[in-house]
């Protein structure tokens, strides 16, 4: 704090102002206090509260945390029940291939191909339409942001409902779909396969082959006795996985410089920030127990069976 160059009667007057002359008993009494009033304790690199600095970072990463989760449930429960239901087939066959690969490829590794890729060689497909010389698609390709955000939802959603524009909207979902992608990886590849053997297991059960004897379609038991009791084990691993995507998206972060508090975590390492690095960890760590006490409050909603108390 003082520099290598401090005097000792300095270093004294700051360790009893900072209370550091105390007993670690009573030093860690009042740090928990403090926690318990909501106070992460203050940054004397960046001289300002640590709640405050965790608390702007919270919406990004939030973002891109709930965005990453979304494109693997939309990937991976649908790729499940089709490597499911088709096996020993060409598709389950591929299904399991991409899960393969979604797990063994490193995160960092992926994003940075995906910034070559989309945001500096080729860019992605984006049909427009051309009424000047009569009505046809003309396709052009748009370069996705890599390094920044312009724009976060709550913004772009208030702007949409006060002028009825979609440019704030559609900035966002162009500045998150890498990121979110990149994040969201290795979730998918995980839910995909978890989706594929529930279902097999389930299959298998008396219960399954006692409404098919009733005469039920086929779809009807597939999607929602069997595909809903194997949401139960999703769910669950959903609820730790949006916990770890809070707490593991420093190295997405970092990748497409995203202000989140992965990024500020890595900063603060970076300049030996402890009351910083603290306060974010903690807030991670709350944030992971919270997700999981709403996982267990869903399952009275997926099983009966389970009563809430």
């Amino acid at each position: 704090m003082l520099g290598q160059g401090a005097t000792q009667d300095l270093i004294e007057e700051v360790r009893e102002a900072e209370g550091l002359d105390e007993p670690i008993y009573v030093q860690y009494g009042d740090y928990i206090g403090g926690l318990l009033r909501g106070d992460l304790g203050y940054s004397w690199r960046s001289e300002r509260d640590v709640a405050a600095m965790v608390v702007e970072r919270i919406p990004a990463t939030i973002e891109l945390a709930v965005a990453a989760t979304a494109i693997a449930i939309l990937i991976a429960v649908p790729l499940g029940v089709i490597s499911a239901t088709r096996r020993d087939t060409p598709y389950d066959y591929g299904a399991t291939l991409f899960s393969l690969l979604g797990i063994s490829t490193p995160n960092f590794w992926l994003g940075l191909m995906l910034v070559l890729l989309f945001g500096v060689w080729y860019g992605i497909p984006y049909p427009t339409i051309d009424v000047g010389s009569g009505l046809w698609i003309r396709v052009e390709f748009v370069d996705l942001p890599t390094g920044r955000r312009e724009v976060g939802l709550g913004g772009a959603v208030l702007t949409l409902f006060r002028s009825g524009s979609f440019g704030d909207l559609w900035l966002w979902i162009k500045q998150i779909t890498l990121p979110a992608v990149t994040l969201g990886t290795y979730f998918t590849a995980l839910i995909t396969r978890l989706t594929r053997s529930g279902m097999i297991d389930e299959s298998g059960k008396p219960y399954v082959t006692a409404t098919r004897a009733k005469g039920l379609p086929g779809v009807l038991v597939q999607y929602k006795h069997v595909l809903r009791n194997t949401m139960i084990p999703i769910i669950t691993v959903l609820g730790l996985q949006m916990g770890t995507l809070m707490g593991g998206a420093v190295i997405t972060e970092t990748v497409f410089n995203w202000p989140g508090l992965g990024l500020r975590l890595i900063s603060a390492l970076g300049v030996r920030d402890w009351p910083l690095m603290q306060g974010i960890i903690i807030f991670i760590a709350v944030m992971f127990v919270v997700i999981n006490i709403v996982v267990d409050a869903l399952y009275t909603y997926l099983d009966p069976q389970v009563s809430l108390e």
